[in-house]
């Protein structure tokens, strides 16, 4: 059964939904990589054997200055700083013996203000994170003391699946509008007309077609505002599904506005806290979209391992598909 949507009732379908889908306990108390559970060793070499080509396409937006951020919450698009550059070479000040020169640099950015995945810790449902824990003993001042997302580093990596709903539903251009909610039947005819399957330890990738929009009229309000997204009945369906992790080309993941009066990223209060769902967010498909949609292959291996920062909720990620 998919979670209803009372427009009125936020609280009442957050809870149902959350008592329908919670993976608490699934896999221990000490569990700390929730689905990534489901992508085991047999899961990565089936993603493996999908390289034919050897074609590889990065899902990632460039990290720099004209990104879509506007300072909400205090997120800001990434400052690139050169700490020495070619001009110091050349006039001599850096010191080094036989001519030797070089350059280095730095980044200062929230890590989550591009291309990136939601960890365990980053949304809380009534005070309580991943697994029931309490919020206030999971993530404290000094970081994510049990979940941080160093611990899934080593483990994303294996069968990614396309969904390219933008091209399957969104008419001429392939990209649905702002406020359109995907839900769980139109996840599924998607994947039925790429003619791919969607399953347990699955890396999937949600095309909207949103950021193509962003980038042709200029990011307006792409951080945060309206967008097309995920509909909160599909909570089922990401249970369900028994998928390792999700991301989509969106700020946000799920619908926006929200399907709710007074509500705010209800999905995310039931997927990443009571689901355990690794979610990216703000990727970057429009390549690989026109491959696939060439080739008429939407399988691929994927990579897309997290910065291991120690006790972080999120991080920024390059995901590299390859076909």
């Amino acid at each position: 059964m998919s979670p209803s949507v009372d427009p009125e009732d936020p609280e009442g379908a957050i809870a149902e939904a959350a008592a329908a889908c919670s993976n608490w306990g699934r896999w221990g108390a000490d569990d700390v990589l929730g689905t990534l559970n489901f992508l085991d060793a047999a899961k990565r070499c089936e993603g493996a054997a999908l390289v034919k080509r050897g074609a590889s396409f990065s899902l990632s937006q460039r990290f720099d200055m004209n990104g879509p951020q506007r300072g909400w919450r205090r997120r800001t698009n990434p400052v690139h700083t050169m700490l020495d550059t070619g001009t110091d070479a050349a006039l001599g000040s850096q010191g080094f013996p036989h001519g030797l020169g070089g350059a280095d640099d730095m980044i200062t950015m929230p890590l989550q203000c591009s291309t990136q995945w939601d960890g365990l810790g980053h949304i809380f449902d009534h005070g309580r994170a991943w697994n029931g824990r309490a919020a206030e003993k999971t993530v404290t001042s000094e970081g994510d003391l049990v979940t941080g997302i160093e611990h899934m580093a080593p483990y994303v990596a294996g069968r990614g699946v396309l969904l390219d709903v933008g091209r399957v539903l969104g008419g001429e251009r392939g990209e649905l509008p702002d406020g359109f909610a995907v839900t769980e039947h139109q996840l599924v005819r998607t994947a039925r007309e790429h003619g791919v399957r969607v399953g347990r330890g699955d890396l999937v990738v949600v095309r909207t077609g949103q950021l193509a929009r962003a980038r042709r009229e200029g990011w307006g309000e792409y951080a945060g505002g309206p967008a097309p997204g995920l509909s909160f009945t599909t909570a089922g369906w990401l249970h369900r599904s028994e998928i390792a992790a999700i991301a989509t080309d969106t700020w946000g993941f799920e619908v926006r506005p929200n399907e709710f009066d007074g509500a705010f990223q209800p999905l995310h209060q039931v997927a990443i806290p009571h689901i355990g769902l690794l979610i990216g967010e703000m990727w970057d498909p429009e390549a690989l979209a026109a491959d696939c949609a060439d080739d008429g292959v939407y399988e691929f291996w994927l990579t897309a391992a997290p910065l291991p920062v120690t006790g972080a909720v999120g991080s920024p990620v390059n995901p590299i598909a390859v076909k």
